[in-house]
């Protein structure tokens, strides 16, 4: 059973990316300090926060709502990470790497979701 939202796989695999993408990102050019870094590490940031964030509202509904911005951060980080790789900020093995995490996450993402889902429509009955 979880206690917290920090035993949730999910988020532990998102955390430990976030923690990845701020060291693939410190050596950006400095004209990208308040663009393009600043936006990824938020994007990046925002996936384990609102995983957590909803886990705190113990509202089922709630719950699935910021799972699903957890989701929408992670799809506009994938296309960040894109970006960056095709501006040769980062190497093309380091975009293989990224987007392989991504797709992870957004595996385990989309089927907490569906799980949620079903449980919701389950009670509603």
């Amino acid at each position: 059973m979880l206690k917290t939202y920090k035993d949730l796989e999910v988020w532990q695999k998102a955390y430990a990316f976030c923690l990845k993408i701020y060291q693939a990102t410190k050596d950006f050019p400095a004209g990208e300090k308040y663009g393009l870094t600043s936006q990824i590490r938020r994007a990046a940031i925002s996936i384990s926060s609102n995983i957590a964030e909803g886990y705190g509202r113990k509202n089922l509904p709630e719950y699935i709502q910021f799972l699903h911005i957890a989701y929408g951060s992670l799809c506009e980080l994938e296309t960040q990470i894109l970006l960056c790789g095709d501006l040769s900020f980062i190497s093309k093995a380091e975009t293989e790497k990224l987007t392989e995490n991504i797709s992870t996450i957004e595996r385990m993402l989309k089927a907490l979701i569906r799980s949620f889902e079903k449980k919701r429509l389950g009670n509603a009955y």
